[in-house]
């Protein structure tokens, strides 16, 4: 495994094998100079002093040549001899790495880790701030718009189409089927939608009537006739016709101004009837059915299919344009989303819950692959490699330990021959 550029990388490994080397020629030096000062305390003259001398600084070398033997042992064997239970780290790299990865999979990884940093890191905040940024969610809406074909395609597929074809009835012509057309009439009702309709069909009847004019007089004088006879009817069949005609254009004047009686009376027709519609299950049931009939019949599914294909190709030429509808479209709804996932509380409760639920579903398997994930990089890494980086990483606190077992063996040399001078006297040394 090669070092890389960057924190981890060479420069970083070129600055901690400076800062070992320093450190490692420390310790080597202070055990030098404990092993110097231990054969220079036989030039001294014989007495207290000399005995103390050496005492301390043979126990100091004894220290650090124990200590330096127990940190080169980790990472290989000391001078080159292979010493039984020496090179752990390269003879064990596998065994940790599963310790390792076991470690960190059953500490690390933790539900109530993971819950605290998912607090900590505000999910809706981040993905708000990540939704709200143009170079972001303007690749993320174009992403979306060039998915749209492939999603168009898997919807059209067999056997997501016969589903689709199944559920489509189930869910309009429903229970629930009447109370979404009592809500779509209601809309259309307080918006004065109803009023326009029905002035379309005056408009309508007004037209019908006055192309048929002729053959409507025609068809009353020969009623008239059948039962007055024929000289009734020749004497007053006409004037019968025409003021028939006449009444009922009347009648469609009188009703035609806003604010007519018929209106009202029509109003208030159609507003109960949907009140039945929303509150009377027998007629909810009567329209569900309704509405089935009408999406299960063969031309409806040929019109749907028709218009379908229609929108789809439209769709798709303008989701191939990056400054096109759809891409727009998506665009704004994702901000609109982001907006209220920071905003709305109960959308963000719902993301937070959601996001828990998930990490808490996916822990146990990610704790297993991260435990397996750690363990395989670790057993495929270079014995050389594993125990460079290890080095880098902690030689230099490990050669303070040796430092530290030269002046603990020197002070504790010196105060155990102190001791056992007090307790014993120069003639028991």
């Amino acid at each position: 495994m090669d070092a890389t550029p960057g924190v981890y990388g060479q420069d970083a490994d070129a600055a901690d094998r400076r800062s070992l080397r320093r450190h490692r020629l420390f310790a080597t030096g202070l055990l030098v100079l404990m092993a110097a000062v231990c054969v220079g305390s036989f030039a001294l003259p014989p007495g207290l002093w000399r005995d103390l001398v050496e005492s301390a600084s043979k126990a100091g070398v004894v220290g650090g040549l124990a200590d330096w033997f127990a940190v080169t042992a980790l990472f290989r064997h000391p001078l080159g001899i292979p010493i039984p239970h020496t090179a752990i780290i390269p003879a064990q790299k596998a065994r940790l790495g599963r310790a390792l990865g076991r470690f960190i999979g059953a500490h690390v990884i933790t539900q109530a880790e993971v819950s605290r940093v998912l607090v900590q890191a505000d999910l809706p905040g981040l993905l708000n701030r990540f939704l709200s940024d143009p170079a972001t969610v303007r690749p993320a809406a174009e992403a979306l718009a060039a998915s749209l074909p492939r999603i168009f395609a898997s919807l059209e597929d067999g056997r997501a189409r016969r589903i689709f074809d199944r559920l489509l009835p189930r869910v309009v012509g429903g229970p629930a089927a009447g109370r979404v057309v009592a809500k779509a009439l209601y809309g259309l009702v307080e918006g004065g939608r109803h009023q326009e309709v029905f002035t379309f069909i005056l408009g309508q009847l007004r037209t019908m009537l006055t192309s048929k004019e002729d053959d409507l007089r025609g068809g009353i004088r020969e009623r008239v006739r059948e039962q007055g006879g024929q000289l009734l009817g020749w004497a007053i069949g006409a004037s019968v016709a025409k003021r028939v005609i006449a009444a009922v254009n009347d009648e469609l004047d009188t009703i035609g101004p806003d604010g007519s009686t018929m209106r009202i009376a029509f109003d208030e027709w159609v507003r109960r009837e949907i009140a039945l519609i929303e509150s009377d299950p027998v007629r909810a049931a009567e329209i569900g059915g309704a509405i089935k009939r009408v999406i299960a019949h063969q031309s409806v599914q040929n019109w749907l299919g028709d218009i379908w294909a229609r929108l789809r190709r439209a769709v798709e030429q303008d989701a191939a344009r990056p400054n096109g509808h759809t891409v727009a479209l998506i665009e704004a709804s994702l901000r609109k989303f982001g907006e209220a996932v920071e905003q709305d509380p109960a959308i963000r409760a719902g993301v937070e819950r959601g996001t828990a639920a998930i990490v808490a579903g996916l822990l146990p398997l990610v704790q297993e692959r991260a435990a397996d994930f750690v363990a395989d990089v670790v057993s495929h890494w270079d014995a050389r490699t594993v125990v460079d980086r290890l080095e880098l990483r902690v030689g230099r606190d490990l050669q303070y330990i040796r430092v530290n077992g030269t002046l603990v063996g020197c002070l504790a040399g010196g105060l155990l021959f102190l001791l056992l001078r007090a307790i014993f006297g120069a003639g028991a040394l």
